[in-house]
């Protein structure tokens, strides 16, 4: 139970990180509709992603492990079809420009905000596991 709490918990935050850096992956309804989405974020990496995994071996073995955060992008995806009040809408990045380094501004379809919001969760999400070890 104690690790099902801490799971639930890590995922819970790494949603709400990833919502608050980009802007494509919305929620409505407030930290009620968070905290489902926390939930059933948990229970989709519990029982889809494994699923998701084993299907996805040839494509991964090919790629030298480059394929698995495919996984990842597939359990947002999921989470948004589920879940009605997550979102994952267009955003603009409105550019970088930082001592000659210019990154200018893009559109992002949803399917690369779920990819950009996918490698945010998936970066929280192993540190705060790699804290709770």
């Amino acid at each position: 139970m104690k690790k099902l709490l801490r799971y639930f918990l890590i995922n819970l935050v790494s949603l709400w990180v990833a919502t608050q850096t980009i802007t494509g992956l919305t929620y409505t309804g407030g930290v009620r509709s968070l905290i489902v989405g926390g939930l059933a974020f948990m229970l989709i990496n519990l029982i889809l992603v494994p699923l998701i995994k084993i299907l996805l071996l040839p494509l991964n073995l090919l790629t030298l492990g480059l394929f698995a955060w495919i996984t990842n992008v597939l359990a947002l995806y999921a989470l948004t079809s589920v879940i009605s009040d997550f979102q994952l809408l267009p955003y603009t990045f409105p550019g970088f420009n930082l001592n000659g380094l210019i990154i200018p501004t893009y559109e992002l379809s949803p399917f690369l905000v779920a990819v950009g919001a996918s490698l945010i969760i998936a970066i929280i999400t192993h540190f705060l596991q790699w804290l709770a070890h």
